[in-house]
């Protein structure tokens, strides 16, 4: 888990990209866990790809100005039917790749990321399908 200046040291090193990239999405609160899984899939699978060390979401920033916002997403509190959140994700990636959660505060207010680590020896795919990032746009492979 990261400390709350390792939190504020990477919000401020991701938001200093010009644009989200393969490897980088950016939400202000949408928390569609169904989008969440496909969006972990096309990271992990781009950041293999581009060998980057970790892919990101990153709740409570604006896409286009990449302002800090802040996000009434609270992943810890967020169900699927009755699973949590985060082991519904888990379950539903193959083969099962990291995902770490940190929750933090940058100028005051709430962010959220989720650090998922590249792709290993094949694709991920999420409930059976394998996403990939194209420049900022996420396509199934």
């Amino acid at each position: 888990m990261m400390d709350a200046n390792q939190f504020q040291s990477l919000v401020r090193e991701l938001t200093a990209l010009t644009r989200e990239t393969e490897w980088v999405e950016f939400k202000h609160n949408k928390a569609v866990p169904e989008d969440i899984g496909e969006y972990l899939s096309a990271l992990s699978n781009s950041a293999a790809l581009i060998g980057k060390p970790s892919a990101y979401i990153l709740w409570g920033v604006e896409d286009g100005s990449r302002r800090i916002v802040g996000t009434t997403f609270r992943p810890y509190q967020q169900k699927v039917g009755n699973e949590e959140l985060e082991n519904w994700l888990l379950t539903q990636l193959d083969p099962r790749v990291l995902v770490n959660i940190h929750e933090g505060v940058v100028d005051s207010l709430p962010l959220v990321i989720f650090e998922v680590q590249p792709a290993q020896n094949r694709p991920v795919r999420f409930k059976g399908t394998a996403y990939i990032r194209i420049g900022t746009y996420k396509k199934k492979v």
